[in-house]
């Protein structure tokens, strides 16, 4: 067993009740040393739980919000106090207060990070018969949303046990976020800055199907899924207005060379010419705007048009032949143009995947 001496537990709290006392004691009980308990602005009955802890066990440093300020605000406080006066401390462990979280569990992930020196998520399985189908299906659809659109594979994305080493904590202690959105920001940190994570299984755990629960729902998951979807929307828009730019270069490219070229290779030349304008464009936004990363122009400019190259094949092939199958009538510019638009849509789905995962993902950490 690692010794957790440099571990500092932290525990916020809103209006706990005895199964507070039941987590402090299983923490002490299997090892740890530090709890840094922070009171969210609890209600004046339920501020003796922290005081009587606070006398009770000298392990415990005791933070305050005068007014609720939410799980975030609460997590970043802790976290500035842990870098501010444990210079030795080697991390943090996230607790939730409502006993959900066995004390064996949280060591483990603390002894995981000690050995790797990655963050760890405590991720609990799902497919438990006893988990409430409100939480497997909140977890379930987030996960998949987090795999479909941030590139993320995370099993457990609402899990509140985390252990976070301190080099970790210096970047996290500066995320956007004061309630529960700032855990889903803590993750997309993760990806944005290449902060290395694992996940450890833990017990499923739920006490009156989670009804000490302070998660609001709507709004709470309004401020998530906003989050998560946020490259998303920002691509689409930054594809929006490369399209327009794709396809009316297009179109003015297909009339300037009608009476020179014809066929293939006037699709060749319009598609080639739009797709070069609206490429370089389209690359900046996305390197600046959508995903807002540091990494390498050069290196990410290769990797664009390593994509891009056999997108482009993949749009004038397919344009072209959908085109020789409907191409009927007078309306022949116009079909090209509308076949061409479609297939740019359908192609833009694949390309925001590998743009996330491959063009323009930050470098991992060494």
């Amino acid at each position: 067993m690692k010794d957790l001496s440099k571990i500092s537990v932290v525990l916020p709290s809103l209006d706990p009740d005895e199964k507070l006392i039941a987590v402090v004691d299983g923490l002490l009980e299997y090892g740890f040393s530090d709890i840094i308990l922070v009171n969210d602005g609890s209600k004046p009955e339920n501020l003796h739980y922290f005081t009587d802890l606070a006398a009770q066990h000298p392990q415990i440093h005791l933070l305050h919000h005068e007014v609720n300020k939410g799980k975030g605000a609460a997590l970043k406080n802790a976290f500035r106090w842990f870098l501010e006066n444990r210079p030795e401390g080697f991390g943090v462990v996230t607790v939730d207060g409502d006993n959900q979280h066995h004390p064996a569990d949280t060591r483990a992930c603390c002894e995981h990070m000690l050995e790797t020196g990655n963050c760890v998520l405590g991720c609990r399985d799902f497919s438990q018969p006893d988990v409430p189908p409100r939480s497997r299906f909140g977890n379930r659809t987030t996960s998949l949303v987090f795999k479909l659109f941030v590139g993320m594979t995370i099993s457990d994305t609402q899990t509140g046990l985390r252990a976070l080493p301190r080099q970790a904590l210096k970047t996290l202690v500066n995320v956007y976020g004061d309630r529960f959105e700032y855990e889903t920001n803590m993750l997309l940190a993760f990806k944005d800055n290449a902060i290395p994570f694992d996940e450890v299984k833990i017990r499923t755990v739920y006490i009156e199907e989670n009804k000490s629960s302070h998660f609001r729902t709507f709004v709470d998951s309004w401020r998530i899924y906003k989050l998560i979807l946020a490259h998303f929307f920002r691509y689409t828009l930054s594809s929006l207005v490369s399209a327009v730019v794709d396809t009316g270069a297009y179109s003015l490219l297909s009339a300037l060379l009608h009476g020179l070229l014809s066929g293939f290779a006037l699709t060749a030349a319009a598609g080639v010419g739009a797709r070069v304008v609206s490429s370089l464009l389209n690359f900046f936004m996305n390197k600046k705007l959508v995903f807002q990363t540091k990494v390498d122009t050069k290196q990410a400019l290769l990797r664009y048009y390593m994509l891009a190259l056999p997108q482009m094949a993949a749009q004038v092939l397919l344009t072209q032949g959908v085109y020789a199958l409907f191409s009927i009538g007078d309306n022949a510019g116009f079909l090209r143009t509308l076949i061409y638009t479609v297939v740019m849509v359908a192609l833009y789905f694949v390309s925001y995947m590998i743009q996330q995962r491959w063009v323009f993902a930050p470098q991992k950490s060494k």
